[in-house]
């Protein structure tokens, strides 16, 4: 690495907010519009319970997957021993540790599950009824209230641990420099991916997918993590150019940077579109009913209009704007490509989610806005005061100054 002198030269007011910085805000300012859309959200819930609900779990589904896919980047990072991302990787840490937010946030979701879950109705397991239902008898042993909420528990502390626990190393090596826990990182990186995996996916399945009970898909889990590492990206691709805006990272993070988590962008827009054909082709051709249904609510009516939204703003769109090496260079390009993405990945939870409380098509309201608002806030509130508490970079990785000095050939 010849390179290597570029270590020295890291200007303090590049890698940490000064206390003037309009950054210092975002703890304060997010925090207050989480708190007051939350408590706008309740307000809002009096009518339409079961709608208020399904609202708030389509905004928990969203902001917790930009933890968790960041979780998997920071973790696939530290396994793969990767020098190119270092400079980026401490963004990713600060959007994990939020996640033990989602322990309290979860709760009332947790209390509410016979207003959002149609397997709770015990009609459904009493055989004189008109409700009875075969397949909530079958499902009953796994789909059931305690076990459905011990479950969601464990998820939610196992997320939380993964995430403080890796953020928490990383930023203690800013101050000591011992290279041992880059060693440590690397080391527990593979076990935390395979809890990371098994817990996203089992979560996926019960928060989401039991919605419709009857529905399965063997591939939804693979589905959801799709949309988690994407949005981690497309929000980490913005930050990091809203901080440059701010004079900071400046001469840290580089073209070739952008480059790079462009490419990743653009692959995983790829992986999405193939694990969601995949389910849908599958579940086409099989055609049973249990299964088809899922999809025929969603391209019936108004929905079959989100249905060619999510198509084409998820794939067909992205896929050609983001194929020119020139667009992933370009920060405006990339930024306008990360942002679309992220919208398109709300709509797609909006699509998985909010078709059970209207099934008619969809009825975007005021609460959906108020929801994420509330979510959001409260998630870059955390993100915010995790900003500031250390520098921008992991300035005492054994790795950065070759990733300083990264360069795409």
């Amino acid at each position: 690495m010849s390179h290597g002198h570029h270590s020295m030269e890291l200007k303090p007011e590049a890698i940490r907010l000064a206390e003037n910085s309009t950054w210092r805000k975002l703890p304060m300012i997010a925090g207050i519009i989480g708190l007051a859309s939350l408590a706008a959200t309740m307000g809002l819930a009096g009518d339409d319970p079961k709608g208020a609900l399904l609202s708030y779990l389509t905004a928990l589904m969203f902001v917790i997957s930009i933890g968790v896919g960041a979780s998997f980047f920071v973790t696939i990072q530290f396994l793969t021993r990767a020098g190119w991302s270092v400079v980026v990787r401490r963004l990713m840490e600060n959007l994990m540790a939020p996640l033990f937010l989602f322990i309290v946030l979860f709760i009332p979701i947790l209390l509410n599950l016979d207003v959002i879950y149609k397997w709770t109705n015990p009609e459904l397991q009493n055989p004189d009824s008109p409700y009875f239902d075969y397949l909530a008898v079958v499902k009953a042993p796994y789909l059931n209230e305690s076990f459905f909420t011990g479950r969601s528990i464990f998820y939610l502390v196992a997320l939380a641990a993964i995430g403080w626990f890796f953020y928490s190393r990383s930023t203690g090596q800013d101050e000591s420099g011992d290279k041992e826990v880059t060693r440590k990182l690397q080391f527990l990186s593979a076990p935390a991916i395979m809890i990371l995996a098994l817990v996203s996916t089992f979560a996926a399945v019960d928060w989401v997918m039991t919605l419709d009970f009857h529905w399965f898909s063997t591939i939804f889990g693979v589905y959801w993590f799709a949309g988690s590492f994407l949005v981690a990206l497309c929000t980490t691709i913005l930050l990091v150019l809203g901080l440059k805006k701010s004079g900071l990272l400046d001469g840290v993070v580089t073209v070739e940077h952008y480059h790079d988590l462009g490419k990743l962008t653009f692959g995983f827009v790829v992986f999405w579109t193939y694990i969601a054909f995949s389910q849908y082709f599958l579940i086409w051709y099989a055609n049973i009913p249990e299964t088809t249904m899922w999809f025929g609510l969603r391209l019936d009516g108004t929905w079959s209009g989100a249905s060619v939204l999510l198509a084409l703003g998820h794939f067909v769109i992205p896929f050609a704007f983001l194929m020119p090496r020139t667009l992933k260079r370009i920060p405006l390009t990339l930024g306008i490509a990360a942002a679309w993405l992220v919208f398109m990945h709300y709509l797609d939870m909006y699509w998985l989610i909010m078709p059970t409380a209207h099934p008619e098509g969809p009825q975007p309201g005021l609460i959906d806005l108020t929801a994420l608002l509330g979510v959001g806030g409260l998630y870059f509130a955390v993100f915010g005061w995790a900003l500031g508490r250390r520098a921008l970079i992991p300035e005492k990785d054994p790795r950065l100054p070759e990733s300083l000095a990264f360069e795409n050939f």
